[in-house]
This record gives C-alpha cells, sequence and structure tokens, in this order.
C-alpha cells in the first residue's frame, strides 16, 4: 500500500515505514506525530483511489524523528565581471525528519 501526499507545494510517495524529509513546521514541545490530510492518491494491492483534488478521508500518520535536521549545504556564488566584486554565501535548508507509520484508506 502507498500514497502521493503534497506537502509545502511537492508531492511524494509515501509507504508504512518511509523516512522522510519534510520542509520544518511550528510542533508543539510534545508532538511526537504529524498528521498529513492532504493526500492525493491512495493505493491498495488491487485498487486505486485518486482524489479530485484531495482523496476524502484518507490521511497519513508519520511520527517525528529529528526536528532539527538540515539539507545539504548549497553555495551561491556572485560575480560582477570587470569590477573586482565576489561574493559566495550558502544555504541550509531546515527540514523536519519523519517516518510514516500509518496509511488511512478514507472513505
Amino acid at each position: 500500500m502507498y500514497a502521493v501526499i503534497e506537502d509545502s507545494g511537492q508531492q511524494f510517495r509515501v509507504s508504512e515505514g518511509d523516512v522522510m524529509d519534510v520542509d520544518r513546521r511550528e510542533l508543539a514541545d510534545d508532538a511526537s506525530e504529524v498528521v498529513f490530510d492532504r493526500v492525493l492518491l491512495v493505493s491498495d494491492e488491487d485498487k486505486v483511489k485518486i482524489g479530485t483534488p484531495h482523496v476524502s478521508g484518507a490521511k497519513v500518520t508519520a511520527e517525528v524523528l529529528d526536528a532539527d535536521a538540515q539539507g545539504p549545504k548549497v553555495y551561491i556564488h556572485k560575480l560582477r565581471r570587470r569590477k573586482n566584486s565576489r561574493r559566495r554565501t550558502g544555504h541550509r535548508q531546515q527540514l523536519l525528519r519523519v517516518r510514516v507509520k500509518k496509511i488511512a484508506k478514507g472513505r
């Protein structure tokens, strides 16, 4: 069984037990689960439910593994030719690492 979910403008294909990184969000201090309710597709072994745009009642529950994960470092180079002006900056995206626990099919 797998599902396609939408989060922060991105689509993810997830199965139970998968570990994935999503954009960081504000969570309560005692929060240990995240619920994704924008499910675009749910597939069982024999049938597929496709939402228009979302499958009603379907949701994916995931447990929080690391609330302070970071993505890879990305370097940005800026150069103005013939002006002796160079700039190099970097960025690391703040992420939330979760493991999918349960996929509810909905109606």
